[in-house]
């Protein structure tokens, strides 16, 4: 089920605060905290009267927590919409889902069975065993992962890098591409210590050789996010995105907490702002791009559209979402001299791997990049 091209409005049910997890790198505040079924049909209701006009597909996801604490409550708003939107609905609609996968049981796994082509479940998934029970509170065993893969054989799966799994990287992704899954994510994980600290250079370096040997060598599978980036958005005229947010916060992914509460996105909620911050965030202008728009970055930085940029993690770093995260300049430079490594020894081995249009910008990015950082790196990179 393809629909890359459709432009798509993305709104969230916060259907619980609680999660059954303690992972590492969770930014949120847990509670018991969950969503009515009155309140989730005046959500669905919500939703499918502000459609914008331009929209091809509603995805409508469930959130945490671990939004299957509330698998009873998933399945009645999926009966509700279906019965009471699909007939009149101007648009496609699908469910999605994202999970620590440790809660599934026989009920569940015959029902996501029935409705597997509505209902895409994500599974977070960091890994190997050893890297998965560090991060994500020793659960590895209690997932099921052969029934995400024979269920959604396209899914890609979520990885999310703690300074404990730095040094497994390229192990770790190999292992769940080895399962069959696409890797999405790879993010480093926001936490209170530096990824500036060229300690993690070092042991990255090593990582993303090996990762960039093996996608060259195994070049039908599809790259890791990481690694995954449009080179030739660089060279564009108009430098991409100047005047556009990253994302669709505040437009085109609205969360609704569990009391109905509308926010901009899944990371700007009860769960991880104060009260006096939601106030601010709710007057936020977001149909005004340039609220979000580093200039710093934007000015001065090549590689400005290939870093992997969250508004509302912005926020939540500096209480301001025009700033960018500057504690990852080292880390995102050195990504990107991985990235058109990758993308060299592709188009070597394949130069039909590139379409023609993006041929020459992608070739004339990658002889910017490493003109512009390989000098910085190149101690680590010997």
């Amino acid at each position: 089920m393809k629909h890359e091209n459709e432009k798509r409005f993305a709104p969230t049910l916060c259907v619980t605060h609680d999660c059954n997890l303690n992972c590492i790198y969770c930014y949120q505040r847990h509670d018991k905290t969950k969503m009515s079924f009155d309140t989730a049909k005046k959500c669905i209701d919500w939703i499918f009267d502000n459609v914008p006009p331009d929209v091809g597909r509603i995805d409508i996801s469930f959130f945490g927590g671990e939004p299957l604490l509330e698998f009873e409550l998933i399945k009645k708003i999926v009966a509700y919409t279906c019965h009471t939107k699909r007939p009149m609905a101007p648009k496609k609609f699908i469910f999605f889902g994202v999970t620590n996968g440790t809660l599934l049981d026989d009920s569940m796994k015959e029902w996501l069975t029935e409705h597997k082509n509505s209902f895409l479940l994500g599974l977070s998934l960091d890994g190997m065993r050893d890297t998965h029970n560090h991060n994500r509170s020793n659960s590895f065993d209690q997932i099921d992962i052969d029934f995400f893969r024979k269920t959604w054989p396209d899914q890609s799966v979520k990885m999310t890098l703690s300074e404990y799994s730095l040094h497994y990287l390229a192990e770790n992704v190999k292992y769940l591409h080895s399962l069959g899954f696409k890797v999405k994510g790879v993010n480093l994980f926001e936490g209170d210590f530096d990824w500036n600290d060229k300690k993690y250079v070092e042991i990255l370096v090593p990582q993303l050789k090996e990762l960039v040997d093996f996608y060259v060598e195994n070049d039908s599978l599809y790259v890791c996010q990481m690694l995954d980036k449009r080179l030739n958005f660089c060279e564009t005229k108009n430098r991409i995105r100047k005047r556009q947010k990253c994302c669709g916060i505040g437009t085109m992914c609205p969360l609704f907490d569990v009391d109905g509460t509308l926010y901009p996105c899944s990371h700007l909620a009860s769960m991880t702002c104060s009260e006096k911050e939601l106030h601010e965030i709710v007057n936020t202008d977001f149909t005004d791009d340039d609220n979000f728009v580093d200039e710093d970055c934007f000015d001065n930085c090549y590689i400005y559209p290939l870093c992997p940029t969250c508004a509302g993690t912005s926020y939540l770093m500096h209480r301001n979402f025009k700033v960018r995260d500057k504690r990852k300049c080292l880390i995102q430079k050195l990504v990107a001299l991985f990235i058109a490594d990758l993308q060299a020894k592709r188009i070597l081995k394949n130069p039909d791997c590139i379409e023609k249009n993006q041929l020459y910008p992608t070739i004339e990015a990658i002889k910017k990049i490493k003109s512009l950082y390989y000098e910085e790196y190149k101690q680590y990179c010997q």
